[in-house]
């Protein structure tokens, strides 16, 4: 199995757990990351910190990964996507596919397909 794979079901775990720093730890200093909550892109570590608290303090989504594509600087990711409001009502259940690309072992791009 790819590290790449490894390092991410740590950042999925840490994600789904709001264990912030883990998560951020395992991307790059410049990323760029899909907001899929407001639309567009946010960069860099402190972008992504401020978004997914704005994130999680609208609704509760947890995301698990099914099935890894590809290995060494991208990876596509099968994920199982849950997502409530902050009551735990059902907001939408779905699989989505997550576009990773690795730059010096750090997540440098996310991309949701």
């Amino acid at each position: 199995m790819a590290v790449q794979h490894d390092q991410l079901r740590v950042l999925y775990e840490a994600f789904n757990a709001r264990h912030i720093e883990s998560a951020l730890a395992g991307l790059h200093p410049d990323v760029v990351w899909a907001n899929g909550l407001e639309g567009g892109t946010v960069k860099g570590r402190s972008a992504v910190r401020d978004y997914w608290t704005r994130q999680w303090q609208q609704i509760d989504p947890r995301v698990e990964p099914q099935r890894f594509e590809g290995e060494n600087d991208e990876v596509v990711v099968e994920v199982r996507q849950v997502v409530r409001d902050r009551t735990g009502h059902l907001i939408a259940e779905r699989t989505v596919y997550h576009y990773f690309r690795f730059e010096g072992g750090l997540v440098k791009v996310f991309e949701i397909r």
